[in-house]
């Protein structure tokens, strides 16, 4: 028997079987205000606790799906630029050791891919984000991933290519694998490049924020003006974690360029994606 998508959240906390409703309301107030102050909010405990194993394992038996290829990498994924003055953060290189298991590798049936797809979690999505609407990406291989992260392996310091990111931490490794944030370090009309620099070169400690994750918690952030990074995983146990992939706007596919740096591989629905500004990635 199929779980209904309001039966695997926590609706007592989180109501998306009643829109516009006390519950849902407060709940949405809360992330934008969290939003507004950090560009980031977490809904705790989103995934309702008898559905969080189940969670697990799907996203874990998958994993050996993933692109698995260390790559060297800046802060923007750009292409080496020798005519850049030295110091610039663009480049410092650093290797970037996670993987991504693509959409068409996800099975349909598994939770994260009925999420990512069911519209009372896009209408709620959409509301938190004082958006009209959102829209799944058309992007066969970038629309929904998970994120691996293992043993020994970071996901460094880089900035989202959208506007706000929606995650899900799956599976919580033994030790490491924070992610850690500098919200507004950047903003559209300014790429903040001192304060960028001196965040990746080890310094600006007092802007990083390190963010507590549990399985089943669903993050809501704003990765194009906010640097991040996962740190390095450390035990046994690999860092899962779902990203669900919206646009403002329908048809949104992945360039050619970046979705073969991440997925091995295009599709003939990649192309080149138009951007909102003028940043460096």
């Amino acid at each position: 028997m199929t779980v209904a998508v309001t039966d695997i959240v926590d609706t007592a906390r989180y109501p998306l079987h009643d829109p516009g409703g006390e519950g849902w309301v407060r709940a949405v107030e809360s992330v934008r205000a969290e939003l507004r102050e950090s560009g980031c909010s977490v809904l705790r405990d989103f995934v309702a606790a008898e559905h969080r194993e189940a969670l697990r394992a799907e996203c874990a038996s998958i994993a050996d799906r993933a692109y698995y290829e260390e790559q060297t990498v800046n802060v923007y994924n750009t292409a080496p630029d020798d005519s850049l003055p030295d110091g610039h953060p663009a480049r410092r290189t650093t290797l970037r050791g996670n993987a991504f298991v693509a959409r068409e590798d996800i099975p349909a049936e598994h939770l994260i891919h009925r999420l990512y797809t069911d519209e009372l979690f896009q209408r709620f999505l959409a509301d938190c984000l004082e958006r009209p609407r959102i829209h799944p990406l058309e992007d066969p291989l970038a629309g929904l991933v998970v994120n691996i992260v293992n043993p020994g392996k970071e996901h460094p310091w880089h900035f989202d290519t959208n506007e706000f990111a929606v995650s899900m931490l799956t599976q919580q490794p033994q030790d490491g694998g924070v992610f850690e944030y500098c919200p507004h370090i950047r903003s559209a009309e300014s790429e903040n490049f001192a304060d960028v620099g001196e965040v990746i070169n080890g310094g600006g400690r007092g802007r990083v924020r390190q963010l507590p994750l549990r399985p089943g918690d669903l993050q809501l952030f704003h990765g194009r003006y906010a640097l991040h990074r996962v740190s390095a995983v450390a035990g046994e146990v690999a860092r899962h974690s779902a990203i669900f992939a919206y646009s403002d706007r329908p048809g949104v596919v992945g360039s050619a360029e970046r979705t073969r740096q991440l997925f091995g591989r295009v599709t003939a629905a990649h192309g080149t994606t138009a951007r909102t500004d003028d940043l460096l990635d």
